[in-house]
């Protein structure tokens, strides 16, 4: 096949794919089942592309789960998930256990598995996925602290997961050093991520860079470095790089909101095209006798291994039912148990393969199932908030020489900044709001301007003060000009 015909098929199945968001958003339903359908059509059942090699689709799935999962760590805010630390960790490390022990024990008597391969098909099913979940969580409207342990449970969960299923997947007996094995590689990964994270920022905000494209490129490199030092270092490399890039996520990045557009686009086209691939891989004739195992996986983890492992990481926290219960409908699956299932193919042989056809039709009907109706489900429950609103965003570009930054803020639909005459925002000396552009006209402010939805302002601070401004104007923005305020910062209610 010649280059240009490999790049045009290329061109024509990420167009595809981006028309395939629209769509979904459109009907309500979860873009990942269309890319799925875009690369089934691809194969050789259809249209006759011809792919069935499971190591090279498992490498593929590695990396493009590596960049969702810079794009869900970096677009994560630290204040959404800090309520939620707790119940996130639990869900990512106890409730994985839970999960597998009940999964495994049902199967094992309703589908006549053996018993380590019942649990690993346990493992294969117990991981959210975070592509999944960030994207139908954009358009349901709960509490932060909802959303964030969400979130945070699917950044987190994939990596226990993982070594799980390498484990019980291999030939080699289980001993007592197992456990420890498994302790030190997600504690080793969780270390390694941070320390990148924070090195990684201190570095960028001291680096004036040529260009800003390079902040956004420079950036990933760093948490794909976090991945690839943690495996080097025979430690959880997912973890490093969810670690990492949330740590990146929640510093002073320069250019901060160019950084996040171009994860946001990296993430995505990872989307598609893991998506698009594992379409592409998996065969439909075989996924007649799938069915039936499919199905009573699905009703097992529906029914049973997801709300007692919610129960388990959110009871002691002595969470209400109702949010509870919204958990456990919104663990939505995707690519991930996809993968998990690849891993165990390759690593346990041929006899897994039936585990990915299953896996593949589970994925098709629990995504259909929860994520068409999980908004339907957080209204009945009454955890929607449609009070809820975006967060204000502030992107900020370094001005060396005469060591300021600027911030340029978007006041978002929802945002209390609206109606705020600029002398109540009442800045720290040395910021200053300098340029207000209201629908595509530019001027120049003065104390009596009063901000309106839609406004972008750019305010040049020194920097010196530039995280007060920036906790000042996050205030007003959720809080209103009477928030609490003090001179040198704020204080919020």
């Amino acid at each position: 096949m010649s280059l240009e015909l490999i790049l045009g098929i290329v061109a024509a199945v990420v167009l595809l794919g981006v028309l395939a968001v629209r769509v979904s958003v459109r009907v309500g339903l979860p873009s990942l089942v269309l890319y799925l359908g875009i690369g089934v059509l691809l194969g050789e059942s259809v249209a006759g592309v011809h792919f069935s090699d499971a190591r090279l689709t498992e490498t593929l799935g590695l990396a493009a789960l590596v960049l969702i999962l810079i794009e869900g760590g970096l677009t994560t805010r630290w204040s959404a998930v800090r309520p939620a630390l707790g119940v996130g960790v639990l869900l990512s490390t106890v409730s994985v256990l839970v999960s597998i022990g009940v999964a495994g024990s049902a199967l094992h008597f309703l589908l006549d598995l053996q018993w380590r391969e019942a649990f690993l098909w346990g493992a294969v099913l117990s991981s959210t996925d975070a592509a999944a979940v960030f994207s139908v969580l954009r358009g349901v409207a709960v509490p932060k602290r909802l959303a964030g342990t969400l979130e945070l449970e699917s950044g987190m969960n994939d990596a226990p997961v993982v070594l799980a299923v390498v484990v019980l997947a291999s030939p080699d007996p289980l001993t007592w050093t197992t456990p420890a094995l498994v302790g030190y590689e997600l504690v080793a990964g969780a270390v390694i991520g941070a320390a990148l994270g924070f090195g990684g920022a201190w570095a960028l905000r001291r680096s004036a860079l040529p260009s800003t494209g390079l902040y956004p490129l420079a950036t990933i490199a760093v948490c794909v470095l976090a991945y690839a030092g943690g495996q080097l270092a025979h430690a959880s490399g997912l973890l490093a790089t969810y670690v990492c890039a949330l740590m990146l996520g929640n510093s002073d990045l320069p250019h901060r909101g160019g950084v996040l557009s171009f994860a946001e686009g990296t993430g995505w086209l990872a989307q598609i095209g893991l998506f698009v691939l594992l379409g592409l891989y998996v065969s439909p004739p075989r996924l007649l006798d799938a069915v039936v195992p499919a199905l009573v996986s699905a009703a097992v983890l529906l029914l049973a291994a997801r709300p007692l492992s919610v129960i388990a990481a959110a009871t002691p926290f002595r969470w209400p039912w109702r949010e509870q219960a919204f958990l456990s409908w919104a663990g939505l699956r995707g690519a991930v148990p996809i993968v998990l299932a690849l891993i165990a193919l390759v690593e346990g042989g041929p006899e897994y393969q039936p585990l990915v056809d299953v896996v593949f039709v589970l994925v098709v009907v629990l995504t259909l199932l929860q994520g068409t109706t999980l908004p339907w489900v957080a209204k009945v429950l009454k955890v929607a908030s449609p009070t809820e609103t975006r967060e204000v965003e502030v992107d900020a570009a370094p001005l060396e020489e005469v060591h300021a930054e600027l911030l340029q803020i978007k006041v978002p639909d929802g945002s209390k900044l609206h109606g705020i005459y600029l002398r109540q925002l009442r800045l720290p000396t040395g910021a200053t709001v300098s340029l207000v552009v209201r629908e595509e006209r530019a001027f120049t402010p003065d104390g009596e301007t009063r901000l309106r939805h839609g406004d972008q302002f750019l305010v040049v601070t020194t920097r010196g003060v530039r995280e007060q401004a920036e906790r000042r104007i996050r205030a007003v923005d959720r809080g209103g000009a009477l928030v609490r305020w003090r001179e040198g910062g704020d204080k919020e209610d």
